[in-house]
């Protein structure tokens, strides 16, 4: 199941979580249920299903004293054919100066104007 799957079947809870955490781009467990103002008990359930699906990274670490969990974003899968039009590359991959006149760009935009989808 890819990661857009998979939070296609969240709960609206569970969403929420998943934005916190990627808003703040790494948060404590301890933390992250009062954030969400949740039980201890429901944020580590949500925490477990993030987890589960590949969704955030969990590791075990000491905060304030106590053993917790941070969460983290996990990376999210590239789509790479966003980057195609039709069996071309965009040109502009690469580059360190883009040339938006060239003949390379032009051709690329042509064939992604005509792609059907």
């Amino acid at each position: 199941m890819s990661a857009s799957e998979a939070e296609a079947d969240l709960s609206s809870d569970e969403r929420a979580g998943l934005e916190l955490i990627r808003e703040a781009g790494g948060i404590h467990q301890s933390d992250f249920w009062k954030e969400l103002d949740i039980s201890s008990r429901k944020g580590s359930r949500i925490a477990e299903v993030l987890e589960s699906l590949g969704l955030i990274k969990r590791t075990q670490t000491v905060y304030s004293g106590h053993t917790t969990y941070y969460l983290e974003p996990a990376a999210r899968d590239l789509e790479f054919s966003l980057l195609m039009a039709g069996d071309m590359l965009s040109p502009l991959i690469g580059e360190e100066e883009i040339n938006a006149n060239s003949n390379a760009f032009s051709q690329w935009l042509m064939n992604l104007a005509y792609e059907e989808y």
